[in-house]
């Protein structure tokens, strides 16, 4: 790829993208109550368009950037990323109405672990030790973070692979890892300098992802879709911060190989529990206060690894 930035830019980026996930994924879960599992996914896409739309306008013009040139391999990759994208989306919100959806929840975080594994094969994207042990550790991390039962946190997981939240959780991980790389793939495959690749590749897939979902809604849940149009108001934000957490993950993995973008990603884990232990005064166990520091473990590895 043309015009590579310094090796550290991925790494404020993806932090930024990060950020706004919490609130996209905050605003979603509010919306899914009222628009269900297939309305709240459509909205990430849908209101997210116009932002996706003006942040490629914006590249393109500030940034002096002729459009790249398209590709049977670039829609290949752009497919596989946005399609596996809304199965990833659709598969995590059923897993939060699952009773134990806390145990789904951590078995999605096998993403890392994946993502790393579909990188090696697809992209070639290499896998140092430090990628292993980042990787490692921080799905360790989440897992401590989450398990429903604390007390037997290894058995928990393990004896609950079979049970319907983690085959949901486990899925949704897979649905998020292909995309990851499906997305990598694509902006590999424009050849152009990694911001305009990056926003192209964002205003693609929300595209396509748009016409698949609305599609589909229109055929078999049309009073869906108006009510998806008349929560606008709420639907905007969401729109806005999947947009901008997206544009941060595409120009990160444009960058810097998967497995680590998605690995330092788990610093979302981080302001989630931050957050909730300033604002609503939650205290931790001894187990989540060792999940917590083996995660910031495995994100301090896959940053200084990369050096």
């Amino acid at each position: 790829m043309e015009g590579m930035p310094p090796w550290w830019l991925w790494i404020p980026i993806t932090i930024a993208a990060a950020v706004a996930q919490t609130l996209r994924n905050a605003t979603q879960r509010h919306l899914s109550a009222d628009l269900g599992t297939l309305g709240a996914t459509l909205v990430r896409f849908l209101y997210g368009l116009p932002f996706a739309a003006l942040w490629l306008l914006s590249v393109q013009q500030f940034g002096g950037y002729d459009l790249p040139g398209f590709g049977w391999t670039f829609g290949g990759w752009l497919c596989l990323g946005a399609l596996s994208q809304i199965a990833g989306t659709a598969l995590l919100l059923r897993t939060m109405h699952e009773q134990n959806f806390t145990l789904g929840v951590a078995y999605s975080k096998s993403e890392v672990m994946q993502v790393a594994a579909f990188g090696f094969v697809f992209l070639g994207d290499p896998l140092a030790s430090t990628t292993i042990a980042a990787v490692v550790l921080g799905t360790l991390g989440v897992m401590l973070l989450t398990p429903v039962d604390r007390q037997h946190p290894v058995r928990t997981l393990i004896g609950g692979l079979a049970t319907r939240p983690a085959l949901l959780g486990l899925a949704s991980g897979g649905g998020f890892a292909l995309s990851a790389v499906g997305y990598r793939g694509a902006a590999l495959a424009l050849d152009a300098p990694f911001l305009i690749a990056a926003a192209t590749t964002l205003l693609g897939a929300q595209l396509l992802q748009t016409i698949v979902m609305s599609t589909f809604l229109r055929l078999y849940q049309p009073g869906l879709l108006t009510r998806v149009f008349r929560a606008w108001r709420t639907s905007l934000l969401a729109g806005f911060s999947g947009a901008a957490a997206s544009a941060g993950w595409f120009t990160a993995m444009a960058i810097e190989p998967v497995a680590h973008v998605r690995t330092l990603a788990l610093i979302e884990l981080l302001f989630s529990y931050l957050i909730s232990r300033r604002i609503f005064d939650e205290q931790f166990g001894r187990l989540q206060i060792a999940g917590l520091l083996i995660l910031i473990a495995g994100l301090v590895i896959v940053t200084l690894g990369t050096v």
